[in-house]
C-alpha cells in the first residue's frame, strides 16, 4: 500500500463553490480529502481519483434522537470511507478518550476506516509526559477493540506543540515544527509495539504542520505511512506540489 496524503480542511472553505474548486485541485490517487459536513456530497461528486473522508462522527453508528450529530452510517451513505476521530481540535473542546473509543467502534462497525488522532500539548511534552499521554489515549481505544478486529485503523500522531494553527495558541509552538518529525519517530515506534496486541491492520500517520518543506522528510521514515495535512492543504498550488513531491 502506498503512503497516503490526507487533507484536513477543518472549518474551511467558506462556500461550496470554493470547496469544489479545492477538491478538483487535490484530486489524485493516494489522497484523502476531509471537507466540512455541508460540502461532503458536492466534494464526493468532484473527486475522481481521491478518496472522501469526514472530520468527525457521533458514537451512535446508526440513527437516533441526537440533534446536531452525524452517524457513521449516514457518512457512509454519501461516499465517506475514512473518518478523523479525536483530533486535537476536538480534544481541546473537551472530548474524552472514552467517547473517542466509542466513536472508533462506531466507525468500524459500518466499515469506515477511523483515523485516530493522538498527541501531547507543549506543557505535557516539556514535563516529560509525552509517552504517558499518548499511551493513555491509544490504550483506551485498544482496550475496547476485540483481539481480532475486522477493518483497518490509522493512528495519526499529532504533536500539538508543533501545530501552527492550533486554536488559541501563542504561535510559538510552530517554531518546533521543523524538528518535530524526527523527534516523533521514537514515539511512533512505541505505539507500533502497543498495537501489536491486536490482530488488525494498523497504519501510522504524522500530523504536525506538514507542508511542502517537510513532506518528503515525513514520507521518508519507514515508520510513517502517510501525513495528515492541515493548513497547507487549503493552498491549492502548494498542496498540488506536495502531491507531486510524494508521487515521484
Amino acid at each position: 500500500m502506498k503512503k497516503l496524503l490526507m487533507a484536513n480542511w477543518k472549518m474551511n472553505p467558506k462556500t461550496e463553490k470554493e470547496a469544489i474548486r479545492l477538491a478538483k485541485a487535490s484530486d489524485a490517487a493516494n489522497v484523502v480529502v476531509y471537507p466540512p459536513f455541508p460540502f461532503l456530497p458536492a466534494v464526493a461528486k468532484a473527486l475522481k481519483k481521491a478518496t472522501l473522508g469526514a472530520q468527525d462522527l457521533f458514537w451512535e453508528a446508526e440513527t437516533g434522537p441526537y440533534t446536531g450529530e452525524v452517524s457513521a452510517r449516514e457518512l457512509k451513505s454519501v461516499g465517506v470511507e475514512y473518518v478523523i476521530i479525536g483530533h486535537s481540535s476536538r480534544r481541546a473542546l473537551g472530548e474524552k478518550d472514552e467517547v473517542i473509543a466509542k466513536k472508533v467502534q462506531a466507525a468500524l462497525s459500518v466499515g469506515l476506516v477511523p483515523i485516530l488522532c493522538v498527541g501531547e500539548v507543549l506543557e505535557e511534552r516539556e514535563a516529560g509526559r509525552a509517552q504517558e499521554v499518548v499511551d493513555k489515549q491509544l490504550r483506551t481505544v485498544l482496550s475496547q477493540l476485540p483481539l481480532v478486529a475486522h477493518g483497518q485503523l490509522f493512528v495519526a500522531y499529532e504533536p500539538v506543540w508543533a501545530i501552527s494553527t492550533t486554536p488559541h495558541s501563542s504561535g510559538l509552538q510552530s517554531l518546533s515544527a521543523e524538528e518535530a518529525p524526527a523527534k516523533s519517530v521514537e514515539l511512533i515506534r512505541y505505539m507500533q509495539h502497543m498495537v501489536s496486541t491486536i490482530q488488525m491492520e494498523t497504519k501510522f500517520l504524522y500530523g504536525g504542520s506538514v507542508n511542502l518543506k517537510n513532506v518528503q522528510e515525513v514520507f521518508g521514515y519507514d515508520e510513517i505511512d502517510g501525513a495528515l495535512v492541515g493548513g497547507a492543504s487549503l493552498k491549492a498550488a502548494e498542496f498540488g506540489k506536495m502531491i507531486k513531491e510524494v508521487s515521484t
